[in-house]
């Protein structure tokens, strides 16, 4: 995850910017860069790798302006080099940016015949240029700023400074988290509360959507509709702390509302945004077109996760694929073919019956291929490949954002698949990649509809019992639904295939009974209506999860219906695992359990 800070200080600024930006290093980067205001004159020293470089860059060429923003870059759009390293500037703005601009080479080409000069392979610098573009036809920064927010889609956190004003900051918000700190007479900018710890006690948090201008007496605060709003000023102690809560009741909520951000990082890992190609960080010791048989391994949620790994791997890449449960995969003795591939799948990379299973596979002659979110694990290390997710620290024992990191890595994989063994076009990558880029900003539209799902929850904790039901990839995160449920809320909750309702679980239904349905729209909707309305005959209370279309088509009258954002089904998954996420997390704070803690759960499984 890339980090910002910003400060508009009394004093020098670049040692400061740095003790920030160390704080965000446990985010992950591969370059850092600050920026700061001499006089009327934008200055620059960016390095590539850690911040022992820039510190040294600085240390020969210090910096003394009053006014900077700080970035530390996790490579997305163009190589970790020095050159693609934020801020990126102009003699008039510099700018600092995470996330992922969507129509950014729109943009480039507009901006191209309007005379702009591109330096970078970046998707920032169609930012910069729109800015400074404003700027130079005489148009105020706060001006500059707002037309430009306009133009953008996608999800980001933007920070701006300008060689005309050495008294103002500006920021935007939209998905990746921004959080503003108040000082005496300075103002400071930041991706969380624990790169200002240092700096100041008291806090703010721009909420999805907003855009502030930052002054040395305070902040004023836009909402997307550009009308001034007020946000929470708090005051926590985050100087000794490396991970806290943000502005969250509790971890699970902001893991939850980090996804945006993290999945797009690991997103950027994964694919040339550029190209719209695949890009696998590492080169595979096998080739996928000699592979007969994949076996994806994995406990709890990364079995639910490599579940609809399945499918994707088995629709894109034309291969078969089988789904173990870590504890059962070395008991029941199956047949394993030498040469063939098992993918293990653990966030922690530390789970024990998973670590056994990979040592199994490996005196099999299999193949070993590992999706960890802590490459010095022991499940890394003794992988023959390890992919990476980058969801960052998750600490609430349910696991959110980096169940959704490893749908990514999944998918990513299952298009690789496909193209090297030739069922997949040139054209079917791009149309893939393509959708799998829109996933960040999805997901933040997906956020928005936490006010409705926490009304929703005080229904849902009146439950003993709840059914989740989902066709396709929408199966495996009904049975995912229902292990959040049971994890945090303690309510009994089964999923099914909608499919098996008639086959045994619809003896449960009444109208005492919640069933909530996952249904995007897609191929096996109509299918889907059908189960609904076998539901809905016996009187149960349907909770629906579509998009638009698939609202208008339903033909039930559910209890609830949550509507989605219009996208391919391909990837539909990787979305509507955040209504349900939220669903359980609001139902489980409506009944008063530890949410971050429940009980009789550990966050890593180390023993079998």
């Amino acid at each position: 995850m890339c980090g910002i800070v910003g400060i508009l200080g009394r004093g020098p600024v670049a040692e400061q910017l740095v003790d920030s930006l160390r704080r965000l290093e446990y985010r992950g980067y591969d370059s850092a860069g600050i920026a700061t205001l001499e006089g009327a004159c934008l200055a620059r020293r960016r390095a590539e790798g850690k911040l022992r470089n820039l510190a040294g860059r600085l240390q020969a060429e210090p910096l003394i302006g009053q006014v900077g923003i700080g970035h530390t870059r996790w490579a997305t759009h163009g190589r970790p080099t020095e050159n693609n390293a934020h801020p990126h500037a102009t003699e008039r703005v510099a700018v600092v940016h995470n996330g992922i601009i969507e129509n950014f080479r729109e943009l480039r080409e507009k901006l191209k015949k309007n005379g702009a000069v591109f330096e970078t392979e970046t998707d920032t610098e169609a930012v910069l240029h729109l800015v400074d573009g404003y700027l130079a036809a005489g148009i105020d920064p706060v001006e500059a700023v707002r037309a430009t927010l306009s133009q953008l889609r996608g999800a980001f956190a933007l920070g701006f400074i300008f060689a005309a004003d050495d008294d103002i900051l500006i920021c935007a918000r939209n998905g990746p988290p921004l959080a503003i700190g108040y000082g005496d007479g300075e103002m400071y900018l930041g991706s969380d509360a624990i790169a200002l710890g240092p700096l100041t006690d008291t806090i703010s948090y721009l909420e999805d959507g907003d855009w502030a201008v930052l002054t040395h007496d305070g902040a004023t605060v836009y909402d997307h509709h550009n009308a001034v709003v007020q946000r929470e000023v708090v005051k926590q102690s985050a100087s000794a702390s490396l991970v806290d809560k943000a502005n969250y009741r509790h971890f699970m909520a902001k893991e939850i509302h980090e996804q945006p951000e993290v999945v797009g990082h690991t997103l950027a890992r994964y694919v040339d945004m550029a190209t719209e190609r695949v890009s696998l960080p590492v080169d595979l010791p096998f080739d996928f077109r000699e592979i007969k048989r994949v076996s994806i391994i994995a406990c709890g949620t990364a079995n639910y996760a490599g579940y609809i790994g399945k499918y994707w791997l088995e629709r894109l890449g034309r291969l078969a694929v089988e789904i173990d449960i870590a504890s059962e995969f070395r008991y029941r003795e199956a047949p394993l073919g030498k040469g063939d591939l098992a993918i293990f799948i653990s966030q922690s990379g530390e789970t024990a019956d998973t670590l056994a299973a990979l040592r199994y596979a490996k005196q099999h002659g299999l193949h070993t291929l590992s999706i960890v979110n802590v490459t010095t694990s022991t499940i890394a290390r003794e992988s023959e490949t390890m992919l990476q997710t980058l969801a960052g620290p998750e600490i609430g024992v349910a696991s959110t954002k980096a169940f959704t990191c490893q749908l990514m890595v999944l998918a990513t994989l299952a298009i690789a698949a496909g193209k090297v063994r030739g069922e997949l076009s040139e054209e079917d990558e791009a149309r893939l990649v393509h959708d799998l880029i829109e996933v960040p900003r999805l997901m933040s539209e997906a956020l928005a509809t936490e006010p409705q799902i926490d009304r929703l929850a005080r229904e849902i904790a009146k439950s003993r019992d709840v059914l989740y039901l989902g066709r396709g990839t929408s199966y495996p995160l009904a049975l995912e639904g229902a292990l959040k449920l049971k994890e945090i809320s303690y309510i009994h909750a089964e999923g099914y295939a909608a499919g098996e309702l008639k086959h045994g679980p619809i003896a449960l239904i009444d109208e005492n009974m919640p069933v909530v349905v996952i249904a995007p729209y897609d191929r096996v909707f109509e299918k889907t209506v059908s189960n609904m309305q076998e539901v809905a005959a016996r009187g149960g209370n349907i909770i629906l999860m579509t998009d638009a279309k698939g609202a208008a088509e339903a033909a039930v009258e559910p209890l609830e219906t949550i509507i989605m954002p219009d996208m391919a089904a391909t990837f539909a998954a990787l979305i509507y695992a955040v209504p349900v996420q939220l669903l359980a997390y609001h139902t489980a704070v409506v009944m008063g359990t530890d949410v971050d803690q429940p009980r009789n759960l550990a966050k890593s499984v180390t023993v079998e």
